[in-house]
């Protein structure tokens, strides 16, 4: 049993509250792709049409291995369709403001799991219809952490400790599974000869990692300042990250914590391995469903009581204080404030199960449903899949 990550067996659809109207200096547009993630399709944007990248805003980042539709807006953006082999964009209208994160309710989903037995395909069923009951773990899943490399090291942590040096190394250097051909090439090169940086530079092709490695030249042990010249959405993807995954730790000892052994399937995510939760009794739904857990900041006071006591717990296992979740000498990178569900519940599901039309004599499954921003429709698929394994 597998999931086929082709375009048409997973599907995205953002869903906006705005539409493009006649007015305003932004230039709305629909951006469909597959291949390519949000910021890959974005600097081959501004590339195509020599824009700054500041003047390019959207709602959220989607997954290279799904056919994705979200929208985008462009600052006195050109009024014209730009098609490429991976992607295309087309104008919508204009508005007044950049479209951002809070004008989109959510996405749309279809999930084509393909390769199961009659067997699988029953199981995979009924934990569908378990899912309005249970609800999901609402973790960060894999894609946040697409800036953890094979070591696992996360360049946050190491910044959070002092390791100046080191973030900048598993940001440079680091080996990851889903670097291109000529990132994995420059990024050998860099590994190659660490602190030898004309060496390095001199085998390095023009490139955003090269103009760092030029600042190190001249400033071979400012590791912290050349750290500070990493593009700053970058940055940001490194300390969400992290953040991210200090977050799904709490969560996942809370389910531990609310539920009997028997009531929780162990996955091994990219980073952690965590409980998903299932056959909640009805005290015990309520519970997880009304849980808000901080995201681990310094900003964010931690709360009294169990819940709290995890907290903490957490932050003392990997060797962090609350007051060390403060990002020191950079100004435009932070922890974010706020509190997120505990649980999210999948919208409009429904599925259909029917003869797998690229594998004969095997089942697939069909699923249609909605989410709120930042659920990730992957914790369907392995709740699915892994009942039905």
């Amino acid at each position: 049993m597998k999931l086929k990550r082709l375009p048409e067996d997973f599907q995205v659809e953002e869903l906006p509250l705005v539409s493009g109207g006649e007015r305003g200096r932004y230039i709305l547009y629909r951006l469909t792709k597959s291949g390519l993630g949000t910021l890959e399709a974005i600097e081959a944007i501004t590339r195509r049409w020599n824009l700054a990248g500041r003047q390019v805003s959207y709602g959220g980042l989607k997954d290279r291995h799904a056919r994705t539709t979200q929208y985008l807006t462009i600052l006195d953006g050109p009024q014209r369709t730009l098609r490429e082999t991976s992607f295309e964009l087309v104008p919508s209208g204009r508005v007044e403001r950049p479209y951002g994160p809070d004008q989109f309710r959510g996405n749309r989903f279809a999930v084509t799991l393909r390769d199961l037995s009659p067997d699988q395909a029953g199981k995979a069923e009924r934990a569908v219809a378990e899912l309005p009951r249970d609800g999901l773990p609402n973790y960060f899943d894999d894609q946040r952490f697409g800036s953890v490399g094979f070591s696992g090291g996360f360049i946050a942590q190491a910044w959070l400790t002092g390791a100046y040096e080191r973030a900048l190394k598993l940001a440079l250097a680091e080996p990851n599974p889903s670097d291109r051909p000529g990132t994995k090439a420059e990024k050998a090169v860099i590994g190659e000869f660490w602190g030898q940086w004309p060496e390095a530079k001199a085998r390095l092709e023009r490139s955003h990692a090269r103009s760092i490695v030029t600042y190190l030249v001249d400033h071979p042990l400012d590791f912290r300042g050349a750290f500070a010249r990493v593009r700053r959405e970058l940055r940001s993807l490194y300390f969400s990250a992290f953040q991210s995954h200090i977050w799904n730790l709490i969560l996942g000892r809370w389910i531990e914590q609310t539920t009997r052994p028997e009531q929780r399937i162990a996955i091994d995510f990219k980073v952690a391995t965590l409980p998903i939760h299932r056959g909640l009794d009805t005290a015990q739904a309520e519970l997880l469903a009304n849980t808000r857990i901080p995201l681990p900041s310094s900003r964010n006071a931690i709360p009294d009581g169990p819940l709290g006591t995890i907290i903490g717990d957490v932050l003392g296992e990997i060797g962090l204080a609350r007051e060390a979740l403060r990002v020191k000498y950079l100004k435009d990178v932070f922890f974010s404030k706020g509190q997120r569900p505990a649980l999210f519940f999948a919208e409009h599901l429904s599925h259909e199960a029917a003869d797998d039309d690229l594998q004969r004599g095997r089942r697939k499954l069909t699923l249609r449903f909605e989410l709120p921003k930042g659920a990730y429709a992957t914790l369907v698929v392995k709740r699915v899949t892994e009942a039905a394994a």
